[in-house]
């Protein structure tokens, strides 16, 4: 049988690994705790970004909507104003065409009284020999 001295050395021994184990347990327990920490700040950190995703998804989803209304009015105001101008045009063509008539006819106007000038100022000019002599004569100036 063994003695006391090799059963309290084997007991010493079999203490001093539960010590080191103990310290190894600890050591593991505070690297998990510190991974637990570290997951749960990343977690933590991913949810945020999460949520300022969804917050920019429905801000945009906010600012489509609201574009896709105004463009639906614009295009509305565009064609209601395309067709006033339809029918201001259709009103207003007669007019027009008056004046291009009336137009016409004033560069007509105008280019008989240019001619009949240009006639008159040249008989004037063809005939101021005979008139400068008859009013001479007239008015007995030598």
């Amino acid at each position: 049988m063994a003695s006391n001295d090799d059963i309290l050395r084997a007991l010493g021994r079999v203490e001093g690994r539960l010590t080191g184990i103990e310290d190894s347990v600890s050591h593991l327990r505070e690297e998990v705790s510190d991974e637990k920490d570290n997951a749960h700040e990343s977690r933590s950190v991913i949810h945020r970004r999460l949520d300022e995703q969804a917050k920019q998804i429905y801000h945009f989803d906010t600012t489509v909507a609201i574009s896709a209304g105004v463009d639906a009015q614009i295009r509305e105001e565009i064609k209601t104003l395309k067709e006033t101008v339809e029918k201001n045009h259709e009103a207003v063509a007669p007019t027009l065409e008056e004046w291009k008539k009336m137009k016409t006819l004033g560069y007509g106007i105008s280019g008989l009284i240019a001619f009949a000038g240009l006639t008159v100022g040249g008989m004037v000019a063809y005939a101021s020999d005979g008139a400068v002599a008859a009013l001479r004569h007239w008015l007995k100036i030598n």
